[in-house]
């Protein structure tokens, strides 16, 4: 479930082998260490197991949110397969949010350091 500034998602185990989750993905514009751009925090539980776990993203680079955080919730047991990213256009409307709070603009420069 999609608001402004946080994204939902929940997994129940359905079989025994199955992993189940409820995250909750906030963000909010923010100062990085490359000038403004956006705080994530990735909370919620994996199989059980709690998480809470913050980033921050330059704005040229906040719509690879979805990378980050997939790497953080494998640290906690989500599966590199588990198919978390199909939201039904959920994030779609994070992205939008994204854009609005950052005030970005297609075609924005790019900064050469965050492109590896």
């Amino acid at each position: 479930m999609f608001e402004p500034g946080h994204l939902h998602i929940v997994h129940p185990s359905l079989q025994p082998d199955d992993v189940g989750y409820d995250l909750h993905l906030r963000y909010e514009p923010a100062e990085t260490e490359s000038g403004p751009g956006m705080r994530f925090t990735l909370e919620g539980q994996i199989n059980g197991q709690s998480l809470n776990e913050a980033f921050d993203l330059p704005k040229d680079k906040a719509y690879n949110f979805a990378s980050e955080a997939s790497r953080i919730a494998e640290k906690y047991g989500l599966p590199k397969n588990a198919d978390w990213h199909d939201m039904n256009g959920q994030y779609d409307a994070m992205f939008e949010d994204i854009r609005d709070k950052l005030d970005m603009k297609s075609g924005d420069a790019v900064t050469s350091e965050h492109l590896n």
